[in-house]
């Protein structure tokens, strides 16, 4: 296989693992740890929770943009 379709085919892979954890993690922890819901139990709790997800997918995507700008 030549080195630059390795290269981009490897980006998609890195690219959907790194996007497919993101939401797996984001998603146990809202739905499982009941963190997404306001219930009244998990005040502080689930504020940092909705502070961490716009957050944590803003710099998923800043990651994806420098993978992405570079030339292969």
């Amino acid at each position: 296989m030549e080195p630059e379709v390795r290269a981009f085919l490897q980006r998609i892979v890195w690219t959907l693992s790194i996007a497919l954890l993101w939401l797996m993690i984001n998603s146990v922890a809202g739905l499982r740890f009941e963190l997404a819901i306001f219930d009244g139990t998990h005040q502080t709790a689930t504020i940092i929770f909705y502070i961490w997800l716009p957050l944590s997918l803003f710099l998923m995507l800043k990651l994806f943009r420098k993978w992405w700008k570079a030339h292969l």
